[in-house]
């Protein structure tokens, strides 16, 4: 594709009039260099150079710009086409993509510990929807004791209405016995929105409706109707180092109005990352997790707390 375009922006300097071509073979050729090498950049330092060292041939220069950006306009929009006609038609299995992250450790002699912790988040993009699936389990056992059993399973469609504007659902599992559940489900929907949506910067918050249905370790149940927020944070602080902030806000309410204050239980999940590439599909990341139940069963506390350091394979 590179070559077919580097020639057919290259036809674009004799689709000048011969009678109007006076600029020298030597400037010419310069351009042409440029425009094979396929670098737009490179051809617009290049254009404007000859602009500035041959003042008189400035319209001539001019035409050859145009039929440049008009040739590669061109190119760009039959690609954007034979790239959408080929996600419409891709299958359901098809076209995604996506990260695996793995940490471990393991200690023995005076403390004997294991511990595994491991994510997969997957991602499709089509035309106007977007699929987010993501798996996460974190496993700790000390001295014959497990002192952590987490695991979370979510899948997020989104729709999106305009630019900024998108429709979500949401499904979550999570398992976390020394939290006091041994279940807990949500399904939510509602809608989103792109603060900023950046080449470096991307912002994303999102509200709803939710209803969640947690299963204790007691063997009772509780049903909630709630309302979810949402925020989604990435920034692209230099090419290899990325700053990440996902963070899921639940306000449970009871199923009337009127047990909102006595039953209400709020939880939050938030987690801020540090990522640094190591090769094009390798990195390392850095981060922090913040978990809070307001309102968590008898033995557990509020607050959970966990840092990890991970390998990251793209794909």
């Amino acid at each position: 594709m590179k070559k077919i375009v580097c020639l057919a922006a290259s036809l674009a300097l004799f689709s000048v009039p011969a009678a109007a071509q006076q600029l020298p073979d030597a400037a010419r050729t310069m351009i042409e260099t440029a425009i094979a090498t396929g670098d737009a950049e490179q051809v617009k330092a290049v254009v404007n150079t000859a602009r500035a060292a041959f003042p008189e041939e400035t319209a001539e220069i001019d035409a050859i710009w145009t039929a440049y950006e008009e040739e590669q306009a061109r190119i760009a929009a039959a690609q954007a086409e034979q790239e959408a006609a080929e996600i419409r038609q891709a299958s359901l299995l098809d076209n995604w993509n996506g990260e695996g992250q793995i940490g471990a450790f393991q200690s023995s002699g005076n403390t004997d510990e294991f511990g595994v912790t491991t994510v997969l988040a997957l991602n499709r993009e089509g035309i106007d929807w977007e699929h987010r699936l993501r798996l996460t389990a974190d496993y700790r056992r000390q001295n014959g004791i497990t002192s952590r059993e987490q695991f979370q399973a979510s899948y997020e469609p989104r729709y999106q209405i305009n630019d900024q504007l998108f429709a979500y659902g949401l499904a979550r599992y999570e398992r976390d016995r020394l939290q006091g559940y041994t279940a807990r489900y949500a399904v939510s929907g509602g809608l989103g929105y792109k603060v900023i949506d950046g080449p470096g910067m991307e912002l994303s918050v999102k509200a709803g409706p939710a209803y969640r249905i947690t299963q204790f370790t007691d063997g009772t149940k509780s049903s909630r109707i709630a309302a979810l927020f949402g925020a989604d944070f990435n920034w692209d602080i230099t090419d290899n180092l990325t700053l990440t902030q996902d963070a899921n806000s639940t306000l449970e309410t009871g199923g009337e109005a009127l047990l909102i204050v006595d039953s209400a239980n709020t939880s939050l999940s938030a987690t801020t990352g540090l990522e640094a590439g190591l090769t094009d599909k390798l990195s390392a990341r850095l981060s922090w997790t913040i978990e809070y139940d307001s309102n968590p069963p008898a033995g557990a506390v509020s607050t959970d707390t966990l840092s990890r350091f991970t390998l990251v394979y793209g794909f």
